[in-house]
């Protein structure tokens, strides 16, 4: 297995992705390589920097030079096309052409969600990829929550859709058996919520292939009411956004929670694009060594899964 990651992707890289690149090589099982891509002499020296502090054997990790870099501003698809030596454009490359088997950036989130849809495209059948978010349960274990961002307005077809493949998702990669799917909305009740919101649990409802259990509203995001929570990306990344508030909130006055805790964006490290033909997953602009470390399990554990061909299987 060979997960890529953007050395040169995130507000404070390209330190913060190797030293996360190298913390997470101190634990890979042994079929497992990283293959970093970024200007080769700045990661070079990096590796041999913190491999060396560390006392960790730097066998795993690979790295592929490209020389250019989309800064966060810039806009997603112009990028691309200008430069598609930047690490973010021989990333993909790598994973069109099969030569790894997941792509993880905290890098400019356009260009990683234009850039898997140029590359590796969307699943055939599938109306919009979507970006997915786990949020900690109180009794244990993540819901997956999507879309957080990705499209902010949606048809009702297309939230019925993202909770097939987030059951799908969930069952694969969370390991979940006949996952939950809930709507969310301002109600619990079946006529609550806006005309879109009204269409799509008709939908769900009437669905065979997910296992829908009815709206949810924002109080019953962290009690297990569902295992998989459907929105659109523009409420789903202002309810994600929130849920990610309260670690920073609880810091600042003092307070530890092995609850709160979860909720801090370390704790996942990413967010994978569902519904294209492969494992691309985006960290936070601002990911720390430790959210690289863990964005890198995340890509394993997708790996291991294989969750887009199941969910291509059961699109075709």
């Amino acid at each position: 297995m060979r997960i890529a990651v953007d050395a040169m992707g995130g507000d404070f890289a390209p330190e913060a992705i190797v030293e996360g690149v190298v913390m997470a090589a101190a634990g890979l099982p042994e079929n497992v390589k990283i293959v970093l891509v970024g200007k080769q002499a700045v990661v070079d020296q990096l590796i041999q920097k913190h491999a060396s502090a560390s006392s960790t054997s730097v066998d795993a990790i690979e790295v592929v030079n490209a020389d250019d870099v989309i800064e966060m501003g810039e806009h997603p698809t112009k990028a691309l096309s200008q430069k598609p030596n930047s690490s973010i454009g021989v990333g993909f490359k790598l994973l069109k052409e099969k030569q790894v088997d997941a792509f993880c950036s905290a890098g400019n989130t356009g260009a990683m969600h234009v850039g898997a849809l140029f590359s590796i495209k969307a699943i055939e059948g599938i109306m919009r990829p979507c970006i997915a978010g786990f949020v900690p349960q109180k009794a244990g274990g993540y819901a997956v929550m999507l879309d957080i961002g990705a499209n902010a307005d949606c048809k009702p077809e297309m939230l019925a859709q993202f909770g097939e493949i987030g059951s799908i998702y969930a069952q694969y990669t969370l390991g979940i058996d006949k996952p939950r799917v809930a709507l969310m909305n301002i109600g619990t009740e079946e006529q609550k919520g806006s005309l879109i919101a009204q269409a799509a649990y008709q939908l769900m409802k009437d669905s065979r292939k997910i296992n829908f259990v009815g709206n949810i509203e924002g109080g019953d995001l962290f009690v297990n009411a569902a295992d998989v929570i459907v929105t659109d990306g523009f409420v789903g990344n202002i309810v994600f956004k929130f849920g990610e508030s309260l670690y920073s909130l609880m810091q600042e006055r003092g307070i530890r929670d092995e609850f709160i805790d979860k909720t801090n964006y370390e704790a996942v490290g990413g967010s994978p694009i569902i519904g294209v033909n492969g494992n691309v997953i985006i960290a936070h602009g601002i990911s720390s060594a430790l959210a690289i470390k863990n964005m890198i399990n995340l890509a394993i554990r997708q790996v291991e899964s294989d969750a887009y061909t199941k969910i291509a299987q059961a699109l075709s």
